[in-house]
């Protein structure tokens, strides 16, 4: 970090022309991302239910719809009268787009017609399945949605696809206005914490172009595997959000720098030995943080972690080069443009006297505030032990929207039209069954709780395949229950089952998550451990980090089981209550553990360089935190305008995110960061800094600057 401080310092006009340059060739090229993202990535490729898919589609053709159309019979008329309109609207697809040809009401066979008209007669049913892998298929929706619309006529659509679409849809409508709304008042917010315009706009500056710089390292990645359209709301939220907390934690360190009497060249150097280590350090620890994502099988989870990996990874880069050299260049006048003179100093002297004194008044009392603070975040956490993951399906979406009225319809109006699940069995040598086992398997399934009626599908000379109808709608509580009952159902003697169908894969896809989830955490805990041994040189510390980040979930997640799932709420927030989305617990989990550590790093960076300067450990206690409280709250303050834009969305899983980013960051940034970890370090003393022999810390040395560090009494401002 020596050399590259002196370099920008040296070069600044080069370093920061250069990496803006950069930066924005490298979003201009990767603009071209949002053609190659998927609209899928939902299922486990390597589930026995994707298997049955595949072993089906190779042997009888696709039979999973993805779309189906309910055309209602126009006033005066009969259902039936539609039937020539329907063909002509049919016959105009592409039947390359076809897996198969469409099951209509008015073309199918009688034994099929009860299932595709509805129970009062005045509406029929279409059927399509589509070629293609997943996001071929949902792609298709647009082109096919068009050609399916009769004049005069009402329809409704609905089926995987149309499902898919929709919720893509919303929520890229969603982020344009999470991001209209959140700009404005982060600027606004910018502006009271850096108390001046040109402090303000240079953290928002390094936002944008990290959002910028990920495009570009998403589409470079999109041409090894599938990344999900998600990956960009991702990469968004971060990116911003970390480029503001590197930027204030930066900012605020050159600023007290430069206030300690260091020439501008002097307080960039010392600012990257300091700060801009933390920086460093964070940004790797975040980066691997989100690597434990990568276990998951749905290609939307692993989006995830590459859109906050690489949205992580230009923001430090940002950061480490592009910001100091233009500290190099602005010098005091990042001070400038204030509506009152001195006012950033007061706020600095302000902000380190009221956390300061937080701390010491924690640490008069350590026992009974750790004890209360803890005892209460277990009770936030107590819902949790009743909590289940779900996956998303239409209920999320607003009660009034077309989708969400189409599967309702559907469901009550068409009860035999469900997909309910799709039962392979063979012999155990690999062999179609004999025909015994084959009625006698039949027979069994039919018995089922739940399951209306048994059809068969077809056979070949490896397998034989039955359809079971289920009394429920897919993907209903009634409809998983009936699939797992099947999936435990004894075969006859000598032969083996497979089970599919839609219900079969979204049970499947859960069961990965859930078996997933403890690698990915475990790999979380393992790396946080690990490089916050090596760059502390303590193992109490990294143990009580990884502590503090785990009640603060639990709490959090305790919290939105009672709104989300228990109900508490609800309607007031106009969410249908259910299990817990998988899938954005998943990258809550990532997100919240990484701040968590994030803040962590900021808050005991400061403590260790006091501690190694000579401080005691109640002195580095209050001048870390002193130093980091307002850093802290405000990064958190600004991420949750970031993410609590998300709370005006319609959808389920964008309010779940906003309010479970609110909660845990208003429980880790003040009551956890600022109250129980002083407490904490305070209760362990010296026991804090211990680590066995060979990794020590060395005796402090001066900085690049060669300028003594302030003494432990100096670290706070007394007055302005």
């Amino acid at each position: 970090m020596t050399r590259w401080s002196s370099f920008v310092v040296a070069r600044p006009k080069l370093v920061l022309a250069a990496t803006v340059l950069l930066v924005l060739l490298g979003g201009a090229w990767g603009s071209g991302v949002f053609d190659r993202l998927s609209l899928g990535g939902y299922t486990d490729p390597g589930s026995e239910s994707a298997r049955v898919e595949r072993l089906i589609e190779g042997a009888f053709g696709r039979q999973t719809p993805d779309l189906a159309v309910t055309y209602h019979a126009r006033p005066g008329s009969t259902i039936d009268d539609l039937g020539p309109e329907v063909a002509a609207h049919l016959a105009r697809i592409d039947p390359g787009v076809l897996a198969d040809t469409p099951l209509s009401y008015w073309s199918a066979p009688p034994q099929a017609k009860e299932f595709l008209r509805s129970t009062d007669g005045t509406e029929g049913l279409v059927v399509l399945s589509l070629s293609g892998d997943e996001n071929t298929r949902i792609s298709a929706y647009h082109d096919l949605r068009p050609l399916l619309v009769i004049d005069g006529t009402a329809a409704e659509f609905s089926g995987f696809s149309a499902a898919a679409n929709a919720f893509n849809e919303v929520s890229e409508s969603d982020l344009l206005r999470a991001e209209a709304v959140s700009f404005p008042i982060l600027l606004l917010l910018l502006l009271v914490i850096f108390g001046g315009l040109v402090g303000a706009a240079v953290p928002l500056c390094v936002g944008g172009l990290a959002i910028l710089g990920a495009l570009g390292a998403l589409r470079v990645i999109s041409y090894f595997t599938e990344v999900s359209a998600f990956s960009v709301n991702i990469a968004s939220l971060v990116g911003l959000g970390m480029s503001i907390d590197y930027g204030l934690f930066v900012v605020t360190r050159f600023r007290e720098e430069l206030r300690s009497g260091a020439g501008t060249d002097d307080a960039v150097r010392r600012t990257l030995a300091t700060a801009g280590r933390t920086v460093g350090f964070s940004a790797l620890l975040l980066v691997c943080g989100f690597v434990g994502m990568l276990v998951f099988p749905q290609a939307i989870v692993r989006s995830f972690a590459y859109g906050g990996m690489a949205a992580i990874a230009i923001a430090a880069v940002l950061t480490l080069s592009a910001l100091p050299a233009a500290l190099v260049l602005l010098g005091p006048r990042i001070n400038s443009l204030t509506w009152r003179r001195g006012v950033v100093e007061r706020g600095e002297d302000r902000a380190h006297r009221f956390w300061g004194g937080v701390a010491e008044r924690v640490m008069r009392r350590p026992v009974p505030i750790a004890t209360a603070i803890v005892a209460a975040l277990l009770v936030l956490a107590a819902p949790l032990a009743g909590a289940s993951l779900g996956d998303l399906d239409h209920t999320g979406l607003p009660a009034g929207h077309p989708l969400r009225v189409a599967v309702d319809d559907l469901a009550a109006d068409f009860p035999l039209a469900n997909n309910g699940a799709t039962l392979v069995l063979q012999d155990s040598d690999g062999k179609a069954p004999p025909p015994a086992a084959t009625a006698e398997f039949f027979a069994a399934t039919a018995a089922v709780a739940g399951v209306q009626r048994v059809v068969p599908v077809g056979a070949t000379d490896t397998f034989v395949a039955i359809r079971a109808v289920f009394d429920d709608a897919d993907r209903t509580a009634g409809a998983m229950a009936t699939a797992a009952a099947l999936r435990d159902l004894p075969t006859p003697d000598g032969t083996e089952k497979m089970l599919g169908g839609v219900n079969a894969l979204t049970a499947d896809g859960l069961d990965a998550m859930g078996a997933r989830l403890p690698w990915m955490i475990g790999i979380m805990v393992a790396v946080t451990f690990v490089l916050m041994l090596l760059a502390f040189r303590s193992v109490v510390l990294p143990l009580k980090a990884i502590a503090m980040a785990t009640l603060s979930l639990a709490a959090s997640f305790g919290v939105l089981t009672w709104i989300f799932e228990d109900g508490h709420g609800a309607d007031f927030l106009g969410v249908t209550p259910g299990p817990l989305p998988a899938t954005m617990v998943v990258l809550i989990i990532a997100v919240v553990f990484g701040l968590s550590t994030d803040y962590e790093i900021f808050l005991l960076s400061r403590m260790v360089e006091a501690h190694d300067a000579g401080a005691s450990t109640e002195e580095a206690v209050r001048i870390g935190t002193a130093h980091t409280g307002r850093i802290v709250t405000a990064a958190a303050a600004l991420l949750i305008v970031v993410t609590g834009a998300f709370t005006l969305s319609e959808l389920t899983m964008m309010r779940f995110i906003g309010l479970g980013m609110i909660i845990a960051l208003l429980i880790d940034a003040t009551v956890i960061r600022m109250m129980l970890v002083p407490a904490l370090v305070k209760l362990m003393g010296e026991a804090n800094w211990w680590a066995p022999g060979f990794l020590a810390r060395k005796p402090a040395t001066p900085g690049p600057s060669d300028r003594p560090k302030p003494s432990p009494q100096q670290g706070i401002p007394i007055q302005s």
